[in-house]
């Protein structure tokens, strides 16, 4: 059961990939976890509650291909080695941990965009899958994702009530009130976004998002160009959004970067107090939202 507290030290890790895509993904796999070890290890050393790494954290963003070659980079959850070894992590200290990974599902051939949640004990508490899967170009996603239906769990971590909404899923404003409403007080948006059509909305959504439903949200893009896809600049600029919808710490545009902020919790309660919209919801007139599924 969680303890909520008054603040919550969060962090975000965005990062650029450390090896050519002509490599397997087990080299890449490695070589990624490498690099982020030393971050890590920074943000246990600071006393981060809840981490949190980018969308498929241990790959490229591998979604502008059609290639079968990237169904091999897939894990099991919670056996697998990522897993595992951050597990060993959050253990050490005590630092409840979001690992987004491929996941391979038990049914062969069956594979998720999925995000596991460690708490701080180094128990597997569970996992959140990617429930909005894009199909547009570049952004193939489809024929790697099949779309999660983990009915909004919100994780009982041991410092907050955590919620997880991966990358594309934050066009979608029922999810994060469907978390909200399931008690998330602190929601992690893991993602790989480009510049272009979409980086007006990342200053624009999450805030939006926080605001309407009175919550701390933490935003991670990674940052670079990934060839040889070359579909543009992931424009990192990770940032945590407060239930104001006030972004109140962001990281740069084009760097490796662990980015730490103290969330005062306490604000959770002064806005919905304020707001009441929670209250003021007329789900009984919203059914035309869910007619003709």
């Amino acid at each position: 059961m969680s303890t909520t507290r008054s603040t919550l030290r969060g962090g975000l890790i965005q990062m650029g990939l450390k090896s050519s895509t002509d490599n397997d993904p087990e080299t890449i796999r490695k070589a990624m976890i490498e690099a982020h070890l030393p971050l890590i290890d920074e943000a246990g050393a600071a006393g981060v509650q809840v981490l949190c790494f980018q969308e498929v954290f241990t790959q490229p963003y591998f979604c502008p291909s059609q290639d079968p070659k990237w169904y091999e980079s897939a894990e099991s959850i919670p056996t697998g080695p990522t897993v595992t070894l951050m597990q060993e992590y959050a253990k050490k200290y005590q630092m409840v941990i979001v690992v987004p990974i491929y996941e391979k599902d038990d049914v062969t051939g069956v594979y998720y965009n999925t995000a596991a949640v460690i708490d701080a004990d180094g128990s597997y508490l569970g996992k959140y899958r990617k429930t909005h899967i894009p199909q547009v170009a570049g952004f193939w996603e489809k024929f790697f994702f099949k779309p999660g239906a983990s009915d909004w769990p919100v994780f009982e971590t041991q410092y907050c009530k955590l919620g997880v909404y991966i990358c594309y899923d934050r066009h979608f404003p029922e999810g994060w009130r469907a978390l909200a409403l399931n008690g998330a007080e602190y929601i992690v948006n893991p993602s790989a976004t480009v510049a272009g059509l979409s980086e007006y909305l990342w200053k624009l959504e999450q805030p939006a998002s926080a605001a309407a439903n009175g919550c701390w949200i933490g935003a991670i893009n990674r940052v670079g160009v990934e060839e040889p896809w070359n579909i543009g600049e992931f424009y990192g600029q990770s940032y945590f959004v407060n239930p104001r919808g006030q972004i109140e710490k962001e990281a740069s545009r084009d760097k490796d970067e662990l980015i730490i902020h103290d969330m005062d919790m306490d604000m959770i309660k002064e806005v919905r107090n304020n707001w009441q919209f929670f209250r003021d919801r007329r789900p009984s007139t919203y059914t035309k939202l869910t007619d003709g599924e």
